[in-house]
């Protein structure tokens, strides 16, 4: 339900950034907004922009490696990569002490994992699924996100909002091809909360809490807030919620999808998600703004 998103902010300056994959901004651009932070590969930024705050992730990537080749994007390794030449970089620009200051006090969010269930395990009945069952495939990413997490804290990240799977049984896509139109519930039940991959990601938080001296990191709910809005929309000012706004809104996605499309709906601000698999900009908002409201308020 999301793009993949790994964030470096530094909690007391602003800039600006803009994003793609939905009708308007994604929930990375709100947060932007909020803190400012350019990409790390946009060319119209340099290392005083990167001062500030800087997102190394790559939109359809995920823990696997199978999953960033599968949608041909930055790998989750090649990010971290870009951190390490970031931090150089930031030591050259700031020097060593005011450069290590800014990375323990810098906001650090990560939202990654949905991609490696809905365009990698449940879509290659030849891939992942051979080598492992559904649990099996949660604890191989889960021990990828532990490392990453480590790798992060050993380049200096203090505050760290790791954040859970989101319901997508309930995308448009997933709704169409394999649910008859509903949600389809065993999906949503590798991500529910209090079982299964968002259980263990918790656990996990609290093993690396008591491990890593000084780390304040937190588990970021997408699920709840967002099944929430899908299963009582209309309080949200959504009235449709089993398709997207783009095209026929069940299968169309990404670059396949285009805001003056014939096709695509007059009024996206009605539509809970813009094309098969991507939220639109209202509920990226709704959801940026409950964000900053609970997991990034008690980081601050």
């Amino acid at each position: 339900m999301e793009c993949s998103a790994w964030e470096l902010i530094d909690l007391y300056s602003n800039v600006t950034h803009n994003s793609v994959f939905c009708n308007g901004s994604l929930i990375t651009d709100f947060i932007s907004e909020a803190f400012g932070i350019p990409a790390y590969l946009d060319p119209a930024y340099g290392i005083k922009d990167f001062a500030t705050g800087v997102t190394f992730a790559s939109a359809g990537s995920g823990y696997d490696n199978l999953t960033a080749g599968i949608a041909s994007v930055i790998p989750l390794w090649k990010q971290l990569e870009f951190f390490k030449n970031y931090e150089r970089n930031l030591v050259n620009f700031m020097g060593m002490a005011n450069a290590n200051k800014m990375l323990r006090e810098a906001l650090y969010f990560i939202s990654i994992g949905t991609n490696d269930f809905i365009i990698n395990y449940y879509s290659l009945p030849q891939g992942r699924r051979t080598q492992f069952r559904v649990e099996e495939y949660e604890n191989y990413l889960l021990s990828i996100s532990e490392n990453f997490v480590r790798n992060n804290y050993q380049l200096g990240a203090r505050k760290i909002a790791l954040a859970g799977l989101p319901p997508f049984g309930c995308l448009p896509t997933v709704r169409t091809t394999t649910a008859g139109g509903s949600c389809k519930a065993d999906y949503n039940n590798v991500a529910r909360t209090g079982r299964n991959y968002n259980a263990k990601l918790k656990i996990l938080i609290a093993k690396l809490k008591m491990e890593l001296i000084g780390m304040r990191l937190l588990y970021t709910d997408f699920y709840n807030p967002l099944l929430q809005i899908i299963n009582n929309p209309k309080p949200y000012g959504f009235e449709v919620v089993a398709t997207g706004c783009c095209g026929t809104g069940t299968y169309e996605m990404g670059y396949l999808c285009r805001e003056y499309d014939l096709f695509s709906c007059k009024d996206t601000s009605k539509y809970i998600f813009w094309d098969a698999i991507h939220p639109s900009d209202k509920l990226y908002r709704i959801v940026a703004d409950y964000l900053m409201k609970t997991t990034f308020a008690q980081l601050l």
